[in-house]
């Protein structure tokens, strides 16, 4: 749960930043988050596998969404790494690594619902004691914070009048 806590702070950082001083500041901490957000999955990832020992290993629900989230989030980290510190290396130039934006931010909110999913399925595991309801309402209220936020030109559809 704090790595999505994590990723959601990560993603409002972002959200109110308008002039270039502010984006690149703005980024820089985006990306410190993300990082140690990553940190959070990769760790609680390693050491449920670690614990798991000899039991059957991605068999439920959660554990398949875990290994997909996991797996999606390290490559969304090496996106935005490549499009905002190494563009030129690795698309070519600046302006294509800013192209890739679009899709980093689509990519992102999908991993959103996507890291929900698994906290919600975490519920189901029976290794909680978290009622579903609590987390259901709880992901609600972050999702109805964020969705007001999101600038729909920045995702490519139209603006508009």
């Amino acid at each position: 749960m704090s790595a999505l806590f994590l990723q959601v702070q990560a993603a409002l950082i972002l959200q109110p930043t308008s002039t270039p001083r502010h984006k690149t500041l703005g980024t820089r901490i985006h990306a410190g988050i993300q990082l140690t957000s990553l940190l959070c999955f990769l760790g609680a990832f390693t050491i449920i596998e670690i614990n798991k020992g000899d039991h059957p290993h991605f068999i439920s629900p959660h554990g398949i969404l875990g290994l997909i989230t996991v797996i999606f989030v390290v490559l969304q980290a090496l996106v935005g790494i490549a499009q905002f510190f190494f563009p030129v290396s690795v698309f070519g130039s600046v302006d294509a690594g800013k192209r890739m934006y679009k899709y980093h931010r689509w990519t992102g909110y999908v991993l959103l619902l996507l890291e929900t999913a698994l906290v919600l399925a975490a519920t189901q595991t029976g290794a909680l004691a978290i009622p579903t309801w609590s987390v259901v309402l709880t992901l609600l209220i972050i999702l109805a914070g964020i969705a007001p936020r999101i600038k729909k030109q920045k995702l490519g559809f139209p603006v508009s009048s």
